[in-house]
């Protein structure tokens, strides 16, 4: 079995201990939160995908039967594979269902270039890859094969409908470098014991947000991440009453658990998942699905603010609008509140597990103005000069930070950690910022993209 932690940065034990106590971490795997979610809310829909819906117990056996469906082909745990899928419902299933038998998932948004992808399965050596055939003209399949073929490690590549190198009748298929391929329908066997993990374990791994850089693999533990998206759904006071419209990709960090899906889920709710951010798609669902919650780039949000009037959208139930991942003009920010009738909120979100937001009852200069305050007490802030001294509120300075959800180092990567982290644990996050004198965040500009 593959260590779960090798090539990891663990956290220090007194910092385990500290976050343990203060009671973020509470040892329970993402997996088992989900058998816990069915029983509580059994007949309630989690999932919503155009027509299809999906209740809870319906989730949870369907992911309890994947999962043995994955073990029954060859995976074992401790490996990694790759989940390159875009937001539909087999996107959650097959995340829940390869860390339920105790694989781990690397999230790879859809739109990836095939030399990521590459890079990412060479530094991970990734055993599976899960997408569809061809999506949106290109071919996954064929991408997949590619990978298989340079290298030892990829050898199951389970695909989301039933392309032409696969069997129809769900059996696999063997290409001349012995990979094998499935198609992901077919992936199903009855359910076996459950599998003892630790929950301090690699749950998944996300991709960094480099933009001029090939992506660094950030892992995410089970106890980190399921405290994230539980903190960030207590904030934003979720209850199962909420809709999440579910628009960037769901294997971003702001998709997935800020609170995203798995707050929502967390707390009894429903995720409406969409494949398209056009206005003529979401605003309609909007108003369709009754959604509360939603969580867009700045760029969508003006979008879909230019698409309103010929929407005629029904938008009454949407109460609040999360807007990160960019900055946010002064403009389009005083426009969301009065005209999609919510009220806005700022973040800057980093998949490296920072997280700052503005709170909903935090006055109207602030959620137009600032990204807000760490997510977590215990997250802890310094912004520093070149020098690395720390400087007065209301000057620049790189933002560092350490806390219960931020990793300790990225995967396999010891030269690039050198200089990402301080010698007592903070990560340099490459983001220039200034603290109000209300303690809020103001993120200006990025200092570097490093290779």
């Amino acid at each position: 079995m593959t260590s779960m932690l090798e090539g990891c940065t663990p956290w220090p034990e007194e910092f385990v201990d500290r976050y343990w106590a203060a009671g973020h971490w509470r040892g329970t795997t993402l997996d088992n939160l989900l058998r816990g979610w069915a029983l509580q809310y059994g007949p309630r829909t989690a999932l919503v995908h155009n027509g299809t819906r999906t209740t809870y117990a319906a989730l949870n056996r369907r992911v309890d039967r994947m999962a043995a469906g994955f073990r029954l082909r060859g995976l074992r745990p401790g490996q990694r594979v790759m989940v390159q899928l875009p937001n539909v419902p087999e996107f959650v299933v097959t995340v829940f269902a390869l860390m339920r038998a105790g694989a781990v998932p690397v999230f790879c948004p859809v739109s990836h270039p095939p030399a990521e992808v590459s890079h990412v399965a060479r530094v991970t050596q990734a055993a599976g890859y899960v997408g569809p055939s061809t999506y949106h003209g290109f071919d996954h399949t064929a991408m997949a094969a590619d990978i298989a073929a340079r290298g030892p490690f990829l050898r199951r590549v389970f695909t989301l409908d039933t392309p032409e190198t696969a069997s129809p009748y769900g059996g696999l298929m063997t290409d001349p470098s012995g990979c094998h391929y499935f198609p992901l329908g077919s992936v199903d066997a009855p359910p076996e014991p459950v599998l003892a993990q630790s929950a301090g374990h690699v749950a998944f791994f996300l991709l960094s947000g480099d933009t001029t850089a090939t992506p660094k693999l950030i892992p995410r533990t089970h106890n980190d991440y399921a405290y994230q998206a539980r903190a960030a759904a207590e904030l934003v006071s979720l209850t199962e009453d909420d809709v999440y419209l579910a628009v960037p990709p769901a294997g971003s960090n702001l998709t997935f658990g800020c609170p995203g899906i798995v707050g929502t889920l967390s707390v009894g709710g429903t995720v409406v998942l969409a494949e398209n951010p056009e206005p003529a798609e979401c605003l309609p669902a909007i108003g369709r699905e009754r959604v509360t919650l939603t969580s867009v780039a700045p760029a969508v949000a003006q979008l879909w603010l230019e698409g309103l009037p010929t929407a005629r959208a029904d938008l009454s139930s949407l109460r609040l609008v999360q807007v990160g991942g960019a900055p946010l003009p002064r403009a389009t920010a005083e426009r969301i509140g009065p005209e999609f009738g919510c009220r806005l909120q700022q973040l800057f979100g980093m998949a490296e597990g920072l997280l700052t937001l503005t709170r909903p009852d935090d006055p109207d200069e602030t959620v137009l103005n600032t990204q807000g305050r760490p997510l977590s007490p215990d997250d802890e802030i310094r912004l520093v000069d070149a020098d690395g001294k720390d400087v007065p509120d209301g000057e620049p300075g790189e933002l560092l930070a350490r806390g219960p959800s931020i990793l300790r180092g990225y995967f396999r990567a010891p030269d690039h950690n050198a200089r990402s982290f301080t010698t007592d644990g903070y990560f340099r996050t490459g983001a220039l910022a200034r603290r109000t004198p209300d303690g809020d965040l103001v993120v200006t500009d990025r200092l570097r993209d490093e290779a």
